[in-house]
């Protein structure tokens, strides 16, 4: 079947609508966010084709920042230009920064509701739904990506660098990735005209759209804010700016996704006093069972922050400035780089990488899938069981997944009050 290759005229209600929605429902971490947004914009929405969903996924796990919210960016952008950029980052981003915001006020119901029997169970409900996607979207995207027996290898090798070499090394978790991902494109590269034969085309426009000016501008903008707001911050003497940039750094630098951040965010706001040790961890273990990005921690940052740093300014405010500073990275990062990645996903040798990163990354779903998804959720064989009923609901019925994550949430808290 054909897809579009530009996008239908959208307003932007409905983009900040659809993303809304997969805010307050997409839990699981950055690979099940993928998961949601690959059924969500493929399949049932059919905004991309799979393959160009698959390149879009592969250049955002290469660039710094949250790859997860940078794919909805891209989306966003794809239907509806600057508005649908900032409309989706906005919906799926809300739900979370809101939660943790109000979270930071010490909001006396949720702190009731966290000691709810109930409510800890819904939290696992959501995580056990989590696995079910995350397993769903492996499923199909190796029918598509990893057609044939070398491909499949290669997937295989790639989830045993991601989860192996942090184990054997020490290093974090991105380096394992980034080597993964190194691996995948240089096997395809390799392989190339004999993988690509095999392979679909790309289509002949991705439908972003967007200048190399305005790449260009944004790459500039985004290296100037890296090397000014320090500078800026340091002669001014302003405590409050310093923490801007620290947040804008840590949102520029970071590898791996959102668990990535949290260390650079710690070494931003603990050290000087900014945040206290027991507020970060408080606000670290909150956001654990948020939806939506991990980066939302920001928020909640910004919103506890001492007063002495706000400098008057009100707490909510903080927290919104902090969430902007760390976000502002990834959409730099993203405006900067599609207009070239448009052209260059066209070309032979770089389309026979892409062939070797995509069963990459169906590589590094399985390693999301192993650790953490899998051994986060699955505590007991009830979760087992309900993650197979809603696996079989996703695969068997195509039930929406967001009926699934409702009916897992639900029937993990009546489990607790029957």
């Amino acid at each position: 079947m054909a897809f579009p290759s530009a996008p239908s005229p959208v307003s932007l209600i409905e983009v900040f609508w659809v993303f809304l929605r997969l805010g307050c429902t997409s839990f699981g971490g950055p690979a099940a966010h993928l998961a949601f947004f690959r059924t969500e914009f493929v399949e049932r929405r059919r905004w991309l084709s799979e393959t160009s969903y698959a390149d879009l996924v592969a250049l955002c796990q290469f660039l710094p920042g949250p790859a997860s919210s940078q794919v909805g960016m891209a989306l966003g952008w794809r239907r509806a230009g600057w508005g649908g950029m900032a409309a989706a980052w906005l919906g799926f981003t809300l739900p979370a920064a809101a939660l943790m915001i109000g979270f930071a006020h010490g909001v006396a119901w949720l702190d009731d509701a966290g000691d709810a029997p109930a409510w800890q169970a819904a939290l696992q409900g959501l995580k056990v739904a989590a696995v079910a996607v995350v397993a769903q979207a492996i499923w199909a995207m190796s029918r598509s990506l990893c057609p044939d027996t070398p491909r499949r290898v290669l997937a295989g090798v790639a989830a045993a660098l991601a989860l192996g070499l942090p184990w054997l090394t020490g290093w974090g978790g991105a380096w394992g990735q980034l080597l993964a991902i190194g691996v995948a494109g240089l096997t395809g590269l390799w392989m190339g005209s004999r993988w690509l034969a095999a392979s679909s085309a790309p289509d002949a426009q991705q439908g972003f759209g967007m200048t190399r000016t305005a790449g260009a501008v944004a790459l500039a903008l985004l290296a100037l804010l890296l090397v000014g707001l320090p500078l800026w911050a340091e002669a001014s003497g302003s405590a409050l700016l310093a923490q801007v940039a620290g947040f804008f750094g840590a949102g520029a630098l970071v590898f791996g996704g959102g668990h990535v951040v949290l260390p650079l965010l710690q070494s931003s706001v603990v050290p000087v006093g900014a945040v206290s040790s027991a507020d970060f961890l408080a606000g670290y273990g909150a956001v654990q069972a948020m939806p939506g990005p991990l980066f939302s921690f920001s928020a909640y940052l910004g919103a506890v922050m001492n007063p002495a740093v706000l400098a008057g300014l009100a707490p909510w405010l903080a927290g919104l400035l902090m969430l902007g500073a760390v976000f502002a990275p990834a959409a730099l990062t993203v405006v900067g780089v599609l207009p070239f990645w448009d052209l260059l996903r066209q070309r032979i040798g770089v389309r026979s990488v892409l062939t070797g990163i995509n069963a990459g990354v169906v590589g590094l779903l399985v390693a999301a899938f192993i650790d953490p998804v899998w051994p986060a959720a699955m505590q007991s064989v009830g979760d087992v069981l309900l993650a197979g009923m809603a696996l079989a609901a996703l695969l068997r019925w195509r039930i929406s997944p967001v009926w699934v994550v409702s009916g897992c949430a639900a029937a993990a808290s009546l489990s607790v009050l029957v």
